[in-house]
């Protein structure tokens, strides 16, 4: 070599050539080290592989716990290659051989003793160069390589060592991620199934939602819940995704391992059901990997929960079932004390009914008796023949007095009874009323609701006016005014297409002699001449006649509009 084949600042080809894999090499294991996705990063890892070693294939097979292939990622293969093989190489044969810790290296794979023959379709190879992917004395997965022309040498050797390392940590890094994140999925659905029992749901959609929400986060074909059904058998009561036609009200055998779970209190995992030599749930054997957690709270069994992934799935692991345990039991207590709770507000309600009892016995039927007494004295004055009419007349006053307060007494203890928030004063339910209305009117109604001609304004300018409304209409009666005022102002929405409506409530008197009249005004089309009566007008003519009132529709006092008058006695 002269000094003519150099050129200045630029180094020599074989500096160049050394420093190129190298290079390469450094970036594939920067790549590696710093990505929690795995699929992409290992693609352009085997293409690297092959690449730096000049092999025509390269592949990487990731294992799970059972030392099964649970990832496949390759180079060097069509498409169509790909797909006539159909599934991936399950590391068995020459790739099985590839010992934890250190190389197979082959000048020919087909002469190895484990050599199985390859598949139909599949490429012939002949060199081959296979390392573990390992951290520490733990194995991830096997990379390996093929058909590179006059063998593999020592260097590649080197190079796919340090390339698998690199690997091993990436895989390490991603299953840690990847657990984490299940884990903080798993926390997030505890804690939604956890609020929706604590605030009232029934507990059949309850543990519906459970089912679906396990299946999603734990990636499951088919969750199952298994609970207490009649006498001393369990039954799956709940199921979600595929057969849950086929399962739902499948009764578990005493022996089989629901209940194994259920009476030792720990999970199982199933790696495959269909290959299980018994199996007395027929429908169960078309599923592959299974796992099964009991629900315990305090020692109590309250079901099982069991997840069920097509036999071509991967299986579940023990991080899996650890997770689900958990879960499970976070489920059963929410369960027990959603239980609880319902316990509790019957003993309440039963509380209540009792009260209401003693209050009823107490108040009011001591005062009816009270009552029958004074007119049992009065009749037997009246047969004797001592027609005093003055202490008679009082005898009868007291016995009414009476009777009026039993019907207060009972009147409140009705009202207590009522929906609390029902209990708002008539004037606030109708101002309510004409505010929902100004959507389907498009403009707020007018409304005046006035007491003996006195205007109740707002509760701040006379704040015993609706005090006062509420003594003179009792509930029954302030129900109807309050749905005649929402179908009055509903029929100017629907039919009379008015841009103003007057509605006016007016109290007048008190007792029987009293009166309650609502009008509801619009200037709306009017009422036509052959207009029959609407089911609306009906049923306000009803609730009128019901309280001894009257209703009647007729045009405006200008004579366009509609004018509805509805006016009903005070009790």
């Amino acid at each position: 070599m002269t000094m003519d084949h150099l050129q200045p600042g630029r180094p020599s080809a074989p500096d160049e050539a050394d420093a190129g894999p190298q290079r390469a090499l450094l970036q594939a294991v920067i790549a590696l080290s710093s990505h929690l996705e795995l699929a992409g990063v290992l693609q352009e890892f085997v293409e690297t592989g092959a690449r730096l070693t000049g092999a025509h294939y390269a592949a990487i097979g990731v294992l799970d716990a059972y030392g099964e292939t649970s990832a496949f990622v390759h180079t060097g293969m069509s498409p169509e290659t790909v797909k006539a093989l159909g599934h991936p190489p399950r590391g068995y044969g020459v790739l099985g051989a590839i010992p934890n810790h250190d190389v197979l290296r082959l000048d020919d794979l087909t002469q190895h003793p484990d050599f199985g023959g390859f598949p139909a379709g599949h490429p012939t190879m002949r060199e081959f160069l296979g390392v573990p992917v390992r951290v520490r004395h733990r194995v991830y997965g096997r990379l390996y390589l093929a058909g590179k022309n006059g063998g593999f040498t020592p260097e590649d050797e080197g190079t796919v060592r340090l390339l698998a390392a690199a690997a091993a940590v990436a895989i390490e890094n991603s299953q840690t991620y990847e657990f984490a994140r299940d884990r903080e999925r798993w926390l997030r659905v505890e804690q939604e199934i956890t609020t929706t029992l604590l605030s009232g749901a029934e507990e059949e959609e309850a543990l519906e939602m459970i089912a679906a929400r396990v299946r999603q986060v734990a990636n499951a074909d088919t969750a199952i819940i298994v609970l207490p059904s009649l006498g001393d058998t369990w039954v799956m009561e709940i199921v979600d995704g595929e057969g849950a036609d086929e399962f739902i009200g499948t009764v578990m055998p005493a022996d089989g391992r629901a209940m194994t779970v259920l009476r030792e209190g720990q999970g199982t995992i199933i790696d495959s059901l269909s290959r299980t030599r018994v199996l007395r749930i027929p429908p169960m054997r078309r599923f592959g990997p299974a796992l099964y957690a009991p629900m315990q709270a305090k020692g109590r069994g309250i079901g099982v929960l069991i997840l069920l992934r097509r036999e071509d799935r991967p299986p579940f692991v023990q991080s899996d079932l650890k997770t689900a345990e958990s879960f499970a039991g976070q489920a059963a207590l929410a369960l027990v004390l959603a239980e609880a709770r319902h316990a509790q507000d019957i003993a309440a309600l039963l509380d209540e009914r009792a009260r209401i009892a003693r209050d009823l016995h107490d108040l009011a039927i001591q005062q009816l008796f009270a009552t029958g007494m004074q007119l049992e004295a009065a009749r037997n004055a009246a047969r004797a023949g001592r027609h005093e009419p003055v202490k008679l007349t009082a005898l009868l006053e007291a016995a009414l007095a009476s009777v009026d307060d039993s019907v207060r007494q009972i009147r409140t203890i009705v009202r207590s009874l009522r929906d609390p928030d029902e209990n708002v004063s008539l004037v606030e339910r109708l101002r309510r009323e004409a505010s929902l209305a100004r959507t389907g009117l498009g403009f707020a109604p007018s409304l005046l609701v006035d007491v003996d001609g006195e205007p109740c304004g707002s509760s701040q300018e006379n704040p015993e006016a609706a005090e006062v409304i509420d003594a003179r209409i009792d509930a029954d009666l302030a129900d109807d005014v309050v749905a005649v005022v929402r179908e009055g102002m509903a029929n100017s929405a629907r039919h009379a297409r008015a841009s103003s409506v007057r509605v006016q409530v007016s109290v007048t008197g008190s007792g029987p002699r009293g009166s309650v009249v609502v009008t509801v005004e619009d200037d709306g089309s009017g009422v036509p001449a052959t207009s029959t009566r609407r089911s609306g007008l009906d049923n306000l003519d009803t609730r009128a006649r019901r309280h001894g009132g009257s209703c009647s529709m007729r045009p405006g006092p200008d004579g366009t509009g509609s004018l509805l008058t509805w006016q009903a006695p005070l009790n």
